[in-house]
């Protein structure tokens, strides 16, 4: 039992943190961000709502000082919300909208592999809430962890879909 906790840890640790995975721009950083493309998103959103035999709900563009954008599919279950980090192709699932999220997310849907078929990783809910103790986070500046403390943010889902300003 202990070496299966074990292998799961080391399965969470492999998740890196990179450059721009909170949405926040250190002062004096003057390299962009990556950016997701929000066509991507938006073409994935309508598959999953065909294979869910649902239709897509608002689809809003990230805007400050929301690190992701956020859609919904809406069908016979009612409405799931998705999140897709704005500069990493990351997605999450939840129950309802909010500018920022840190535990409230759902397992992914059986229509989410058209997420995945778009080059966009879904990440499950329990990587997201995963302690930042056990995400590699060395890639992340004194600024962003100023704010995550700020925040009180304690879980990779926190950090990556926050509302920083």
């Amino acid at each position: 039992m202990d070496k299966a906790k074990d292998k799961d840890k080391d399965k969470v640790k492999d998740f890196v943190l990179p450059r721009g995975a909170t949405g926040f721009l250190g002062p004096g950083d003057t390299s962009p961000l990556p950016v997701t493309d929000l066509r991507t998103f938006r073409t994935a959103l309508y598959t999953a709502a065909r294979i869910a035999g649902g239709t897509v709900g608002e689809v809003e563009e990230r805007s400050r000082p929301r690190s992701f954008h956020i859609g919904s599919v809406l069908d016979r279950a009612g409405e799931t919300v998705v999140l897709c980090h704005a500069h990493h192709p990351w997605t999450a699932f939840a129950t309802e909208r909010r500018n920022w999220y840190d535990e409230e997310f759902l397992t992914p849907p059986p229509w989410a592999r058209a997420f995945t078929d778009a080059g966009l990783a879904v990440l499950d809910r329990e990587r997201l809430t995963t302690p930042l103790s056990a995400v590699d986070t060395s890639a992340l500046t004194r600024e962003e962890w100023r704010r995550i403390r700020l925040y009180h943010l304690t879980t990779l889902g926190g950090v990556l879909f926050n509302a920083f300003d």
